[in-house]
Protein backbone atom coordinates (compact mmCIF):
# COMPACT_ATOMS: atom_id res chain seq x y z
CA UNK A 1 0.00 0.00 0.00
CA UNK A 2 0.75 3.54 -0.41
CA UNK A 3 2.12 5.46 2.77
CA UNK A 4 -1.19 6.43 4.58
CA UNK A 5 -2.89 7.94 7.49
CA UNK A 6 -3.12 3.96 8.42
CA UNK A 7 0.50 3.89 8.10
CA UNK A 8 1.14 7.47 10.27
CA UNK A 9 -0.69 6.42 13.08
CA UNK A 10 0.35 2.52 13.57
CA UNK A 11 4.20 4.06 12.69
CA UNK A 12 3.44 6.76 15.71
CA UNK A 13 2.23 4.25 17.91
CA UNK A 14 5.07 1.72 17.39
CA UNK A 15 7.84 5.08 18.29
CA UNK A 16 6.28 5.98 21.13
CA UNK A 17 5.58 2.05 23.05
CA UNK A 18 9.69 0.98 21.35
CA UNK A 19 11.53 4.38 22.09
CA UNK A 20 11.61 3.61 25.98
CA UNK A 21 12.97 0.28 25.11
CA UNK A 22 16.39 1.70 23.35
CA UNK A 23 17.46 2.04 26.89
CA UNK A 24 18.95 -1.22 28.91
CA UNK A 25 16.61 -3.45 29.62
CA UNK A 26 15.79 -3.77 33.59
CA UNK A 27 16.91 -7.03 34.98
CA UNK A 28 25.62 -29.80 -5.37
CA UNK A 29 27.54 -33.08 -4.25
CA UNK A 30 26.06 -33.51 -0.59
CA UNK A 31 27.63 -34.57 2.16
CA UNK A 32 26.55 -37.48 5.14
CA UNK A 33 25.91 -35.73 8.26
CA UNK A 34 28.55 -35.44 10.80
CA UNK A 35 27.79 -37.49 13.61
CA UNK A 36 26.43 -35.72 16.53
CA UNK A 37 29.63 -35.48 19.08
CA UNK A 38 26.74 -33.43 21.85
CA UNK A 39 23.20 -34.48 22.30
CA UNK A 40 20.84 -31.78 20.48
CA UNK A 41 19.94 -28.59 22.51
CA UNK A 42 16.74 -28.72 24.14
CA UNK A 43 15.78 -25.38 22.24
CA UNK A 44 12.61 -25.83 20.56
CA UNK A 45 12.22 -22.90 17.56
CA UNK A 46 8.89 -21.33 17.47
CA UNK A 47 7.28 -21.56 14.03
CA UNK A 48 4.89 -19.05 15.10
CA UNK A 49 7.35 -16.79 16.43
CA UNK A 50 9.04 -16.74 13.16
CA UNK A 51 5.81 -15.93 11.33
CA UNK A 52 5.17 -13.13 13.65
CA UNK A 53 8.87 -11.58 13.13
CA UNK A 54 8.25 -11.63 9.12
CA UNK A 55 4.44 -10.94 8.96
CA UNK A 56 5.20 -7.64 10.39
CA UNK A 57 9.02 -7.37 8.80
CA UNK A 58 7.47 -7.98 5.28
CA UNK A 59 4.09 -5.74 6.18
CA UNK A 60 3.32 -3.14 3.79
CA UNK A 61 3.45 -0.23 6.29
CA UNK A 62 7.23 -0.65 6.42
CA UNK A 63 7.34 0.21 2.55
CA UNK A 64 10.27 -2.25 1.77
CA UNK A 65 12.29 -1.40 4.51
CA UNK A 66 14.98 0.87 2.35
CA UNK A 67 17.75 2.39 4.12
CA UNK A 68 17.39 5.85 5.06
CA UNK A 69 13.53 5.79 4.90
CA UNK A 70 11.11 5.74 7.77
CA UNK A 71 9.84 2.47 6.76
CA UNK A 72 13.38 1.01 7.93
CA UNK A 73 13.49 3.05 10.78
CA UNK A 74 9.98 1.34 11.63
CA UNK A 75 12.16 -2.20 10.97
CA UNK A 76 15.25 -0.89 13.31
CA UNK A 77 12.75 0.05 16.54
CA UNK A 78 11.04 -3.79 16.23
CA UNK A 79 14.20 -5.20 16.33
CA UNK A 80 15.28 -3.00 19.18
CA UNK A 81 11.74 -3.83 21.19
CA UNK A 82 12.71 -7.47 20.73
CA UNK A 83 16.06 -7.66 22.01
CA UNK A 84 14.96 -5.40 24.58
CA UNK A 85 11.96 -8.06 25.61
CA UNK A 86 14.44 -11.35 25.95
CA UNK A 87 16.76 -8.77 27.82
CA UNK A 88 19.53 -8.65 25.70
CA UNK A 89 22.05 -5.79 26.00
CA UNK A 90 22.28 -2.93 24.10
CA UNK A 91 25.40 -2.86 22.20
CA UNK A 92 25.01 0.01 19.33
CA UNK A 93 26.61 2.92 21.86
CA UNK A 94 25.54 4.78 24.20
CA UNK A 95 23.16 2.53 26.08
CA UNK A 96 21.18 2.04 22.70
CA UNK A 97 20.72 -0.65 20.36
CA UNK A 98 20.94 1.65 17.31
CA UNK A 99 24.25 2.13 16.26
CA UNK A 100 24.01 5.29 13.87
CA UNK A 101 24.96 4.57 10.67
CA UNK A 102 25.33 8.27 8.42
CA UNK A 103 24.82 7.68 4.34
CA UNK A 104 25.79 9.21 1.61
CA UNK A 105 23.67 8.29 -1.09
CA UNK A 106 24.39 9.31 -4.63
CA UNK A 107 23.01 9.22 -8.05
CA UNK A 108 23.70 10.43 -11.80
CA UNK A 109 22.64 13.95 -12.49
CA UNK A 110 22.63 13.85 -16.17
CA UNK A 111 23.54 10.96 -18.81
CA UNK A 112 27.73 12.95 -18.90
CA UNK A 113 29.53 13.13 -21.37
CA UNK A 114 31.83 10.68 -23.32
CA UNK A 115 34.27 11.30 -26.44
CA UNK A 116 37.48 9.93 -27.44
CA UNK A 117 40.26 11.98 -29.60
CA UNK A 118 42.77 9.65 -31.34
CA UNK A 119 44.70 9.11 -34.56
CA UNK A 120 41.45 9.13 -37.05
CA UNK A 121 39.67 12.29 -34.77
CA UNK A 122 37.00 12.31 -32.24
CA UNK A 123 34.39 10.07 -31.89
CA UNK A 124 31.55 11.00 -29.49
CA UNK A 125 30.12 8.08 -27.68
CA UNK A 126 26.39 7.84 -27.51
CA UNK A 127 24.78 7.37 -23.84
CA UNK A 128 22.86 3.94 -23.28
CA UNK A 129 24.21 2.62 -26.79
CA UNK A 130 27.78 3.07 -25.90
CA UNK A 131 28.51 3.67 -22.47
CA UNK A 132 26.61 4.21 -19.45
CA UNK A 133 28.33 7.13 -17.07
CA UNK A 134 29.35 6.50 -13.43
CA UNK A 135 28.11 8.31 -10.25
CA UNK A 136 30.20 9.49 -7.83
CA UNK A 137 29.98 10.32 -4.01
CA UNK A 138 32.60 12.51 -3.24
CA UNK A 139 32.05 14.98 -5.98
CA UNK A 140 29.03 16.69 -8.11
CA UNK A 141 30.84 17.18 -10.62
CA UNK A 142 34.03 15.92 -12.73
CA UNK A 143 35.55 16.56 -16.08
CA UNK A 144 38.59 14.37 -16.61
CA UNK A 145 40.40 14.53 -19.54
CA UNK A 146 43.64 11.73 -19.70
CA UNK A 147 45.09 8.79 -21.82
CA UNK A 148 43.57 5.69 -22.31
CA UNK A 149 45.44 2.04 -21.49
CA UNK A 150 44.03 -1.35 -21.56
CA UNK A 151 45.10 -3.25 -18.90
CA UNK A 152 43.67 -6.63 -19.99
CA UNK A 153 41.40 -8.10 -16.98
CA UNK A 154 43.21 -5.32 -14.54
CA UNK A 155 44.62 -8.39 -12.09
CA UNK A 156 47.23 -8.70 -10.04
CA UNK A 157 47.57 -11.85 -8.49
CA UNK A 158 51.35 -12.80 -7.04
CA UNK A 159 50.22 -16.15 -5.99
CA UNK A 160 49.83 -16.61 -9.27
CA UNK A 161 52.70 -14.85 -10.47
CA UNK A 162 49.95 -12.85 -12.66
CA UNK A 163 50.16 -8.90 -13.15
CA UNK A 164 48.06 -7.32 -16.02
CA UNK A 165 49.89 -4.21 -15.57
CA UNK A 166 53.37 -5.67 -16.14
CA UNK A 167 55.57 -3.24 -18.60
CA UNK A 168 52.83 -0.38 -18.25
CA UNK A 169 52.65 3.20 -17.19
CA UNK A 170 48.99 4.13 -16.09
CA UNK A 171 50.17 7.04 -13.88
CA UNK A 172 47.80 10.58 -14.66
CA UNK A 173 45.74 7.97 -17.62
CA UNK A 174 42.34 6.24 -17.62
CA UNK A 175 42.52 2.13 -17.08
CA UNK A 176 40.37 0.34 -19.30
CA UNK A 177 39.94 -2.96 -17.98
CA UNK A 178 37.75 -5.92 -18.66
CA UNK A 179 34.74 -6.69 -15.90
CA UNK A 180 34.73 -9.94 -14.04
CA UNK A 181 38.21 -12.47 -13.67
CA UNK A 182 39.13 -15.04 -15.80
CA UNK A 183 37.43 -18.67 -15.04
CA UNK A 184 40.28 -20.73 -14.87
CA UNK A 185 40.37 -19.20 -10.87
CA UNK A 186 38.87 -20.69 -8.02
CA UNK A 187 35.70 -19.19 -8.22
CA UNK A 188 35.11 -17.60 -4.74
CA UNK A 189 38.96 -16.13 -5.60
CA UNK A 190 37.81 -15.05 -8.74
CA UNK A 191 35.18 -13.41 -7.51
CA UNK A 192 37.40 -11.38 -5.25
CA UNK A 193 39.70 -10.56 -7.96
CA UNK A 194 36.52 -9.80 -10.25
CA UNK A 195 35.32 -7.08 -8.00
CA UNK A 196 35.66 -3.69 -8.91
CA UNK A 197 36.73 -2.60 -5.62
CA UNK A 198 39.92 -4.85 -5.88
CA UNK A 199 40.42 -3.47 -9.57
CA UNK A 200 40.27 0.20 -8.44
CA UNK A 201 43.00 -0.40 -5.67
CA UNK A 202 45.44 -1.87 -8.01
CA UNK A 203 44.98 1.10 -10.47
CA UNK A 204 44.82 3.50 -7.63
CA UNK A 205 47.95 2.30 -6.29
CA UNK A 206 49.50 3.23 -9.65
CA UNK A 207 48.49 6.07 -10.35
CA UNK A 208 45.52 6.19 -12.43
CA UNK A 209 42.98 8.77 -12.52
CA UNK A 210 40.01 6.80 -13.28
CA UNK A 211 39.03 3.22 -14.45
CA UNK A 212 36.60 2.51 -17.56
CA UNK A 213 35.12 -0.82 -17.56
CA UNK A 214 34.06 -3.12 -20.53
CA UNK A 215 32.47 -6.98 -20.71
CA UNK A 216 33.54 -9.90 -22.09
CA UNK A 217 31.27 -11.33 -24.77
CA UNK A 218 30.16 -14.04 -22.12
CA UNK A 219 29.70 -11.62 -19.95
CA UNK A 220 27.42 -9.62 -22.36
CA UNK A 221 25.44 -12.51 -22.97
CA UNK A 222 24.88 -13.15 -19.01
CA UNK A 223 24.27 -9.89 -17.95
CA UNK A 224 23.33 -7.87 -20.98
CA UNK A 225 24.39 -3.84 -21.08
CA UNK A 226 21.01 -2.80 -22.19
CA UNK A 227 19.65 -3.85 -19.04
CA UNK A 228 21.75 -1.07 -17.01
CA UNK A 229 20.03 1.31 -18.61
CA UNK A 230 16.55 1.99 -17.00
CA UNK A 231 18.37 2.13 -13.71
CA UNK A 232 21.53 3.95 -14.70
CA UNK A 233 19.80 6.90 -12.55
CA UNK A 234 18.98 4.81 -9.17
CA UNK A 235 20.66 5.85 -5.73
CA UNK A 236 23.65 4.52 -4.36
CA UNK A 237 24.86 4.78 -1.34
CA UNK A 238 28.22 4.39 1.06
CA UNK A 239 29.15 5.63 4.99
CA UNK A 240 30.67 8.48 5.70
CA UNK A 241 33.78 9.27 8.45
CA UNK A 242 33.99 10.75 11.12
CA UNK A 243 34.78 13.21 9.18
CA UNK A 244 31.80 13.09 7.21
CA UNK A 245 33.76 12.18 3.87
CA UNK A 246 31.81 9.63 1.84
CA UNK A 247 33.98 6.38 2.32
CA UNK A 248 35.31 5.22 -1.65
CA UNK A 249 37.92 2.65 -1.88
CA UNK A 250 40.64 3.90 -4.67
CA UNK A 251 39.09 7.46 -3.98
CA UNK A 252 41.47 8.50 -6.38
CA UNK A 253 40.88 6.08 -9.21
CA UNK A 254 37.09 6.66 -9.50
CA UNK A 255 34.69 4.31 -12.14
CA UNK A 256 33.94 7.00 -14.87
CA UNK A 257 31.77 5.08 -16.74
CA UNK A 258 30.59 1.46 -18.06
CA UNK A 259 31.05 0.97 -21.93
CA UNK A 260 29.17 -2.03 -24.44
CA UNK A 261 31.29 -3.86 -26.81
CA UNK A 262 29.80 -1.38 -29.08
CA UNK A 263 31.35 1.50 -27.30
CA UNK A 264 34.41 -0.58 -26.86
CA UNK A 265 35.42 -0.59 -30.37
CA UNK A 266 35.26 3.47 -30.59
CA UNK A 267 37.72 2.98 -27.51
CA UNK A 268 39.62 0.30 -29.83
CA UNK A 269 39.69 1.90 -32.95
CA UNK A 270 43.10 1.84 -34.49
CA UNK A 271 44.92 0.28 -32.03
CA UNK A 272 47.71 -2.34 -32.64
CA UNK A 273 45.19 -5.55 -30.86
CA UNK A 274 41.75 -6.02 -32.14
CA UNK A 275 39.18 -5.91 -29.77
CA UNK A 276 37.95 -8.82 -31.30
CA UNK A 277 41.50 -10.99 -30.61
CA UNK A 278 40.96 -9.22 -26.96
CA UNK A 279 37.58 -10.52 -26.98
CA UNK A 280 39.02 -14.37 -27.68
CA UNK A 281 41.44 -13.91 -25.72
CA UNK A 282 39.48 -13.18 -22.53
CA UNK A 283 37.51 -16.35 -22.64
CA UNK A 284 40.23 -18.55 -22.40
CA UNK A 285 40.35 -19.94 -18.71
CA UNK A 286 43.56 -17.86 -17.50
CA UNK A 287 42.22 -15.35 -19.63
CA UNK A 288 45.68 -13.93 -20.29
CA UNK A 289 45.05 -11.00 -22.16
CA UNK A 290 48.31 -8.62 -22.56
CA UNK A 291 47.48 -4.88 -21.85
CA UNK A 292 48.80 -1.78 -24.14
CA UNK A 293 48.27 1.81 -24.55
CA UNK A 294 45.08 2.45 -26.39
CA UNK A 295 46.04 5.17 -29.11
CA UNK A 296 43.41 7.87 -28.02
CA UNK A 297 42.33 9.59 -24.67
CA UNK A 298 39.29 10.16 -23.41
CA UNK A 299 37.27 12.90 -21.99
CA UNK A 300 34.25 12.57 -19.71
CA UNK A 301 31.79 14.63 -17.84
CA UNK A 302 30.23 13.74 -14.82
CA UNK A 303 27.67 15.19 -12.75
CA UNK A 304 25.83 13.28 -9.41
CA UNK A 305 23.43 14.32 -7.44
CA UNK A 306 24.37 14.03 -3.41
CA UNK A 307 22.19 13.11 -0.33
CA UNK A 308 23.53 12.47 3.32
CA UNK A 309 21.16 10.38 5.19
CA UNK A 310 20.88 8.52 8.39
CA UNK A 311 19.95 5.05 9.05
CA UNK A 312 21.30 2.64 11.55
CA UNK A 313 22.56 -1.28 12.54
CA UNK A 314 20.71 -2.76 15.12
CA UNK A 315 23.34 -4.25 18.18
CA UNK A 316 22.95 -6.59 20.86
CA UNK A 317 25.03 -8.76 23.07
CA UNK A 318 24.00 -11.72 24.72
CA UNK A 319 27.28 -12.12 27.49
CA UNK A 320 29.65 -14.67 27.69
CA UNK A 321 30.06 -17.24 31.13
CA UNK A 322 33.05 -17.96 30.67
CA UNK A 323 35.53 -15.19 32.23
CA UNK A 324 38.08 -15.49 29.70
CA UNK A 325 36.09 -16.50 26.25
CA UNK A 326 33.63 -13.91 27.06
CA UNK A 327 35.80 -11.37 25.68
CA UNK A 328 35.66 -12.83 22.52
CA UNK A 329 32.32 -12.26 20.33
CA UNK A 330 30.70 -14.73 17.73
CA UNK A 331 28.64 -12.48 15.73
CA UNK A 332 25.46 -13.51 14.08
CA UNK A 333 24.27 -11.33 11.35
CA UNK A 334 21.57 -10.77 9.06
CA UNK A 335 20.69 -7.50 6.98
CA UNK A 336 17.12 -6.05 8.04
CA UNK A 337 16.82 -3.53 4.66
CA UNK A 338 15.57 -3.76 1.20
CA UNK A 339 15.14 -2.40 -1.84
CA UNK A 340 11.58 -0.28 -0.82
CA UNK A 341 9.05 0.94 -3.49
CA UNK A 342 10.05 0.48 -7.23
CA UNK A 343 9.59 3.70 -8.88
CA UNK A 344 9.62 1.96 -12.33
CA UNK A 345 7.37 -1.05 -14.08
CA UNK A 346 3.85 -1.06 -14.44
CA UNK A 347 3.21 -3.45 -11.75
CA UNK A 348 0.76 -1.52 -9.95
CA UNK A 349 2.02 -2.89 -6.37
CA UNK A 350 5.33 -1.17 -5.88
CA UNK A 351 6.61 -2.33 -2.36
CA UNK A 352 9.59 -4.59 -2.35
CA UNK A 353 8.27 -6.32 1.51
CA UNK A 354 11.48 -8.78 1.60
CA UNK A 355 9.86 -11.26 2.79
CA UNK A 356 12.83 -14.19 2.29
CA UNK A 357 15.17 -11.22 1.44
CA UNK A 358 15.18 -10.87 4.01
CA UNK A 359 12.58 -10.61 6.71
CA UNK A 360 13.35 -14.40 6.75
CA UNK A 361 17.01 -14.28 7.92
CA UNK A 362 16.13 -11.34 10.91
CA UNK A 363 13.27 -13.66 12.35
CA UNK A 364 15.71 -16.37 12.30
CA UNK A 365 18.33 -13.87 14.51
CA UNK A 366 16.29 -13.21 16.49
CA UNK A 367 14.64 -16.15 17.30
CA UNK A 368 18.30 -17.91 17.80
CA UNK A 369 18.82 -15.09 20.09
CA UNK A 370 15.61 -16.05 22.09
CA UNK A 371 17.68 -19.35 22.33
CA UNK A 372 20.35 -18.12 23.90
CA UNK A 373 18.20 -16.34 26.46
CA UNK A 374 16.33 -18.59 27.36
CA UNK A 375 19.00 -21.63 27.57
CA UNK A 376 19.96 -22.84 31.29
CA UNK A 377 23.31 -22.80 29.81
CA UNK A 378 24.94 -19.65 29.18
CA UNK A 379 27.01 -19.40 25.45
CA UNK A 380 30.80 -19.60 27.19
CA UNK A 381 31.32 -16.65 24.22
CA UNK A 382 29.61 -13.66 23.81
CA UNK A 383 27.02 -13.75 21.20
CA UNK A 384 26.51 -10.29 19.30
CA UNK A 385 23.21 -9.98 17.58
CA UNK A 386 23.42 -7.30 14.07
CA UNK A 387 20.84 -6.54 12.28
CA UNK A 388 22.14 -4.24 9.28
CA UNK A 389 21.34 -1.46 7.22
CA UNK A 390 22.28 -1.28 3.42
CA UNK A 391 23.19 -4.86 2.28
CA UNK A 392 21.64 -3.77 -0.73
CA UNK A 393 23.06 -0.80 -1.31
CA UNK A 394 26.57 -2.55 -1.52
CA UNK A 395 27.20 -4.31 1.98
CA UNK A 396 27.39 -0.60 3.42
CA UNK A 397 26.06 -1.22 6.93
CA UNK A 398 27.92 -4.26 7.87
CA UNK A 399 31.41 -2.79 6.47
CA UNK A 400 30.48 0.35 8.61
CA UNK A 401 30.49 -1.99 11.45
CA UNK A 402 33.27 -3.60 10.31
CA UNK A 403 35.48 -0.53 10.10
CA UNK A 404 34.05 1.16 13.68
CA UNK A 405 32.32 -2.21 15.81
CA UNK A 406 31.06 -1.20 18.98
CA UNK A 407 33.23 -4.10 20.89
CA UNK A 408 36.87 -4.22 20.37
CA UNK A 409 37.96 -5.41 16.92
CA UNK A 410 40.33 -7.48 17.74
CA UNK A 411 37.69 -9.45 19.69
CA UNK A 412 35.30 -10.55 16.60
CA UNK A 413 35.64 -14.25 16.79
CA UNK A 414 33.75 -15.20 14.13
CA UNK A 415 30.85 -14.17 11.86
CA UNK A 416 27.67 -16.38 11.32
CA UNK A 417 25.39 -14.45 8.15
CA UNK A 418 21.87 -15.18 7.17
CA UNK A 419 21.04 -13.45 4.34
CA UNK A 420 18.02 -14.88 2.08
CA UNK A 421 17.23 -18.79 2.98
CA UNK A 422 14.50 -19.42 0.86
CA UNK A 423 11.75 -21.29 3.07
CA UNK A 424 9.57 -23.07 0.85
CA UNK A 425 10.04 -26.35 1.01
CA UNK A 426 10.67 -28.78 3.91
CA UNK A 427 14.76 -28.57 2.99
CA UNK A 428 17.07 -31.60 4.02
CA UNK A 429 20.34 -30.30 3.54
CA UNK A 430 22.44 -26.87 4.05
CA UNK A 431 25.21 -25.04 2.31
CA UNK A 432 27.76 -23.18 4.41
CA UNK A 433 29.53 -20.47 1.94
CA UNK A 434 32.93 -20.34 3.54
CA UNK A 435 32.95 -23.31 5.65
CA UNK A 436 35.95 -25.09 3.95
CA UNK A 437 38.08 -22.38 4.79
CA UNK A 438 38.31 -22.12 8.06
CA UNK A 439 37.60 -24.30 11.77
CA UNK A 440 33.83 -23.02 11.00
CA UNK A 441 33.57 -25.92 8.93
CA UNK A 442 33.93 -29.05 11.58
CA UNK A 443 31.66 -27.10 13.48
CA UNK A 444 28.80 -26.67 10.97
CA UNK A 445 29.18 -30.07 10.17
CA UNK A 446 28.91 -31.29 13.58
CA UNK A 447 25.72 -28.64 14.11
CA UNK A 448 23.86 -29.68 11.30
CA UNK A 449 24.07 -33.27 12.42
CA UNK A 450 22.80 -33.14 15.27
CA UNK A 451 19.53 -31.55 14.09
CA UNK A 452 19.78 -34.30 11.24
CA UNK A 453 20.30 -32.03 8.48
CA UNK A 454 23.08 -32.88 5.76
CA UNK A 455 25.97 -30.71 4.48
CA UNK A 456 25.98 -30.00 0.68
CA UNK A 457 28.72 -28.63 -1.53
CA UNK A 458 28.13 -24.81 -3.26
CA UNK A 459 25.84 -26.40 -6.13
CA UNK A 460 26.74 -22.52 -8.00
CA UNK A 461 30.36 -21.98 -7.30
CA UNK A 462 30.53 -20.16 -10.53
CA UNK A 463 28.57 -16.93 -8.62
CA UNK A 464 30.91 -16.50 -6.12
CA UNK A 465 28.55 -16.13 -3.02
CA UNK A 466 31.22 -16.09 -0.61
CA UNK A 467 31.66 -12.43 -1.36
CA UNK A 468 28.69 -11.46 -1.70
CA UNK A 469 27.19 -10.54 1.15
CA UNK A 470 27.84 -8.85 4.78
CA UNK A 471 29.52 -11.72 6.38
CA UNK A 472 32.45 -11.27 3.77
CA UNK A 473 32.99 -6.93 5.12
CA UNK A 474 34.15 -9.47 8.57
CA UNK A 475 36.04 -11.78 6.02
CA UNK A 476 37.78 -8.66 5.08
CA UNK A 477 38.81 -7.25 8.78
CA UNK A 478 40.50 -11.29 9.18
CA UNK A 479 37.55 -12.74 10.76
CA UNK A 480 36.65 -16.23 9.81
CA UNK A 481 33.11 -16.02 8.45
CA UNK A 482 30.17 -18.38 7.13
CA UNK A 483 26.97 -17.74 5.35
CA UNK A 484 24.34 -20.52 5.46
CA UNK A 485 21.41 -21.25 2.95
CA UNK A 486 19.07 -24.52 2.41
CA UNK A 487 20.18 -26.53 0.19
CA UNK A 488 19.23 -28.40 -2.94
CA UNK A 489 18.37 -31.82 -2.21
CA UNK A 490 13.96 -32.57 -2.11
CA UNK A 491 13.13 -30.16 -4.83
CA UNK A 492 15.70 -27.16 -3.15
CA UNK A 493 17.16 -26.60 -6.73
CA UNK A 494 13.64 -26.03 -8.27
CA UNK A 495 12.64 -24.01 -5.35
CA UNK A 496 15.62 -22.14 -5.11
CA UNK A 497 15.37 -21.43 -8.70
CA UNK A 498 12.02 -20.49 -9.27
CA UNK A 499 12.58 -17.77 -6.82
CA UNK A 500 15.33 -16.30 -8.67
CA UNK A 501 13.35 -15.71 -11.51
CA UNK A 502 10.19 -14.99 -10.58
CA UNK A 503 10.11 -13.39 -6.95
CA UNK A 504 13.64 -12.32 -6.68
CA UNK A 505 13.93 -8.42 -5.95
CA UNK A 506 9.75 -8.22 -6.62
CA UNK A 507 7.68 -6.84 -5.27
CA UNK A 508 6.09 -10.86 -4.79
CA UNK A 509 8.75 -11.30 -2.57
CA UNK A 510 5.95 -10.98 0.00
CA UNK A 511 3.58 -13.09 2.20
CA UNK A 512 1.58 -14.51 -0.08
CA UNK A 513 4.65 -17.01 -1.30
CA UNK A 514 3.97 -20.43 0.51
CA UNK A 515 6.51 -20.09 3.05
CA UNK A 516 6.83 -23.68 5.42
CA UNK A 517 7.20 -21.58 8.29
CA UNK A 518 8.38 -25.32 10.27
CA UNK A 519 11.17 -25.42 7.51
CA UNK A 520 11.90 -21.62 9.09
CA UNK A 521 12.07 -23.21 12.82
CA UNK A 522 14.55 -26.41 11.65
CA UNK A 523 17.08 -23.28 10.09
CA UNK A 524 16.72 -21.56 13.28
CA UNK A 525 17.75 -24.94 15.18
CA UNK A 526 20.88 -25.20 12.48
CA UNK A 527 22.11 -22.17 12.86
CA UNK A 528 21.67 -21.98 16.36
CA UNK A 529 23.55 -25.02 17.61
CA UNK A 530 26.26 -23.41 14.81
CA UNK A 531 26.60 -20.65 16.93
CA UNK A 532 26.59 -22.62 19.85
CA UNK A 533 29.30 -24.99 18.66
CA UNK A 534 30.98 -21.58 17.94
CA UNK A 535 30.76 -19.96 21.25
CA UNK A 536 31.76 -23.13 23.34
CA UNK A 537 34.84 -24.16 21.54
CA UNK A 538 38.00 -24.19 23.31
CA UNK A 539 39.75 -22.82 20.71
CA UNK A 540 38.79 -19.77 18.72
CA UNK A 541 37.89 -20.38 15.19
CA UNK A 542 40.98 -19.82 12.79
CA UNK A 543 41.43 -19.87 9.40
CA UNK A 544 42.86 -22.60 7.35
CA UNK A 545 46.58 -23.22 6.93
CA UNK A 546 47.68 -21.72 3.41
CA UNK A 547 44.06 -20.63 2.96
CA UNK A 548 44.08 -17.79 0.20
CA UNK A 549 41.45 -15.64 2.09
CA UNK A 550 43.53 -15.80 5.12
CA UNK A 551 46.25 -15.46 4.13
CA UNK A 552 44.96 -12.39 2.48
CA UNK A 553 43.37 -11.01 5.38
CA UNK A 554 44.20 -12.91 8.34
CA UNK A 555 46.75 -10.81 9.56
CA UNK A 556 44.81 -7.78 10.11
Amino acid sequence: MSFSRRAALVGAALLLTVQPALAAPSAAKPKPAAAATAPASDFKPSAEALKAHMSFLADDLLEGRESGTRGYDIAALYVASQYAQLGVKPAGGNGSYLQPVPLTAYRSASQGSFSVNGVDGKRTLVFGEDYLPAALAQTAEANITAPLVFVGYGVVAPERGRDDYAGLDVKGKIVVFLSGAPTGFQTEIRAHYGNPNTKRAEAAKRGAVGVITIPTASGEKRRPFSRGVPGYQEWRMTWRDAQGVAHVRAASAPSLASVSLQGAAKLFAGSRISLDSVLETAETPEGLVKGFDLPSQATIGLKTEIEQRMSSNVVGLIEGSDPTLKAQTVVLSAHLDHLGISDHGTNPDKINNGALDNASGVATLLEVARGFKESKVRPKRSILLLAVTAEEKGLIGSEYFAYNPTVPKADLAADVNLDMPVLLYDFQDVIAFGADRSSIGPAVARAAGRVGVGLSDDPMPEEGLFTRSDHYRFVEQGVPSVFLMTGFKNGGEKAFRDFLATHYHKPNDDLNQPIDYNAAARFALVNYEIARELADAPARPSWNQYDFFGDLFGGK
